[in-house]
């Protein structure tokens, strides 16, 4: 990344890889010399058609998503996805949600429209600072799935290893909302029905949803589901049932490219962004540890590898801690307003040399006020 170009911290949308970037603006007003921009193309013509195929193989490649899951690009992101997966799973019936944070409470909230909701277990009393272990789960037996956010944006807390249910006595499918940290690990598939995320996080710009789903739970929509939500009928049309937002798989495609160049310690893709991943959580955690100024609240076995929350104990300090980093090129670090204090989201795209300018800067900014 150019030393002259901010670091941006945004939980979403986020900063993509320069390379990325640089490349789509290359091809901005001819794809391939082909005369057109893909913003300019017909989502049925061959230029688009090959774009499609080819990122379509590249996640199933880069996540190691087995033959029997379909692939979807939908639109919506996951707030729509919230819907969209109760119309097609629910049947009208109980559904479990394992509650960790905002997202899970937003998903558990918007079922209620389509199914019956049942909190199988929360960590709303811990402030929603800890994940509720899994053998302490409350599963309903008749539950249509269950649902977890694997990665809470707002309150910072991540399942580093997916629950399996059928150790825990359940049947239900696993619907996980991977939003935030997609292909930032690989996702054991063994242990997942389904699952999905906006781009605009780790993956691409806003406009366009993921959706991996096991062909099994295809069909079974409720009839009051609109047909672009229906996922038998995305599926059986390759996501162009209706026109699908094709620059936003562009550019989705060109990060699942760059991703599979990418290189660290004699591994590669999804499993070297992993590596680097825990090396900045674990610079930026580790720092905040030991300070006398900085805390993160989150129990250090579920904290997340891509959304750091932090408070500065002394919080009249906030405004100018955001100044200071502004002017050191450190950009979009103010907490969700749900929480306050600060927030460094450090994706996929963030490369370690902005962790370790945003661990100086905070170094400096404690040091001053000592």
């Amino acid at each position: 990344m150019s030393m002259c170009r901010p670091f941006n911290f945004s939980a979403g949308p986020a900063a993509m890889p320069l390379e990325v970037l640089e490349q789509a603006a290359a091809e901005m007003t001819s794809w391939h010399g082909c005369g057109m921009g893909v913003m300019e193309m017909s989502h049925r013509g061959k230029e688009f058609i090959s774009i499609y195929e080819q990122a379509e193989a590249d996640l199933r490649e880069l996540l190691a998503v087995p033959p029997e899951y379909r692939i979807l690009f939908m639109q919506g992101g996951g707030i729509a996805e919230n819907a969209i997966v109760p119309l097609n799973l629910s049947r009208g019936g109980v559904v479990d949600f394992v509650v960790t944070g905002g997202w899970s409470q937003k998903s558990a909230k918007e079922a209620q429209r389509y199914a019956t909701p049942h909190t199988a277990a929360s960590g709303q009393a811990s402030g929603f600072t800890t994940v509720p272990a899994p053998a302490s789960w409350q599963l309903s037996a008749d539950a249509a799935y269950l649902h977890i956010c694997s990665n809470e944006t707002i309150h910072g807390v991540e399942f580093h290893e997916l629950p399996d249910l059928k150790a825990l006595g359940s049947d239900a499918p696993l619907v996980i909302d991977f939003s935030s940290h997609v292909l930032s690990r690989p996702v054991d598939w063994s242990r997942v029905a389904l699952a999905f995320g906006g781009a605009q996080k780790n993956v691409g710009p806003a406009g366009v949803t993921l959706v991996i789903v096991r062909e099994d739970l295809l069909g079974h929509a409720l009839p009051i589901c609109p047909s672009a939500f229906d996922y038998k009928t995305v599926a059986d049309n390759q996501s162009m049932f209706n026109t699908p937002p094709t620059y936003a798989i562009y550019m989705a495609g060109l990060t699942f490219q760059w991703l599979k160049r990418q290189r660290e310690g004699g591994l590669q893709g999804v499993a070297a962004m992993e590596k680097r991943n825990i090396a900045k959580a674990e610079l930026l955690y580790g720092f905040i540890d030991q300070s006398g100024l900085y805390v993160n609240q989150v129990d250090p076995t579920v904290r997340s590898r891509m959304n750091v929350p932090f408070l500065l104990r002394d919080e009249r300090l906030n405004d100018a801690f955001l100044a200071g980093a502004k002017e050191r090129g450190l950009l979009q670090l103010k907490g969700h307003k749900s929480v306050g204090g600060m927030r460094a989201s450090i994706y996929n795209a963030m490369p370690i040399e902005g962790v370790q300018a945003l661990v100086d800067y905070m170094r400096d900014f404690e040091k001053e006020r000592a």
